[in-house]
Order: structure tokens, then C-alpha cells, then sequence
């Protein structure tokens, strides 16, 4: 009788796409964010101090998206944050990053 590897578990894919742009604004609650993806918006609240410097926030908002991607997507993007166009708030572009040409330290030579 032949034994059957059980399959591995899939990841669930998750119910909302690859980001595709990131919309950060200041509040006098906190620093809120829209994550922008094909379908539809993912809005929420950005776990830093009301205080935090707008540059800090848009680090964090960057982190938390590739994070997002990489966590759920298997997949690393790079954030690219536009010139604001109104005062504290600003928006950037979800990419996908560019594969490494770069051999792997595993290669063999």
C-alpha cells in the first residue's frame, strides 16, 4: 500500500490585493492611513504617537505595507512617497521591487 505525503497547508490568500498606493494624513486623533489595492481600500489607524514627526510616519506607513505584502503576498514592493500636496498629508506608490540580479550566497560556482 502506498502511503500519500499529506499536501502542504496553502496559505489563504487574503480577501484584498498586492497594495498599490498608500494615503497617510495627519488627524488631532493620530495619524490615520488607506491602503490603496484593485480591490478596494484597507483604512485604519497607524500605531505611532500623535506627536511623531511626519517623516517618522511615512516610515512607518512604509514598513507596515511591506510588511503587509510580504506577510500576505509573498512579495516585496518598494513605497515611493510623492511631493505632499496639502499640508500633512501625502500619498505614495505601491511597486513591486525589481528582482535582484545578485547570485544567491547558495549558488555554486
Amino acid at each position: 500500500m502506498v502511503r500519500r505525503e499529506k499536501e502542504k497547508k496553502k496559505k489563504k490568500r487574503p480577501a484584498w490585493d498586492i497594495p498599490k498606493g498608500i494615503f497617510l494624513f495627519a488627524t488631532p486623533e493620530g495619524w490615520r492611513t488607506s491602503v490603496l489595492t484593485e480591490s478596494g481600500n484597507l483604512c485604519g489607524r497607524l500605531d505611532v504617537p500623535i506627536n511623531t514627526d511626519p517623516q517618522d510616519a511615512r516610515a512607518a506607513a512604509a514598513v507596515m505595507v511591506t510588511e503587509l505584502a510580504r506577510d500576505f503576498h509573498d512579495t516585496e514592493v518598494e513605497v515611493s512617497w510623492e511631493p505632499p500636496q496639502e499640508p500633512w498629508s501625502w500619498t505614495a506608490q505601491v511597486t513591486l521591487a525589481a528582482e535582484s540580479d545578485s547570485p544567491s550566497p547558495d549558488a555554486e560556482d
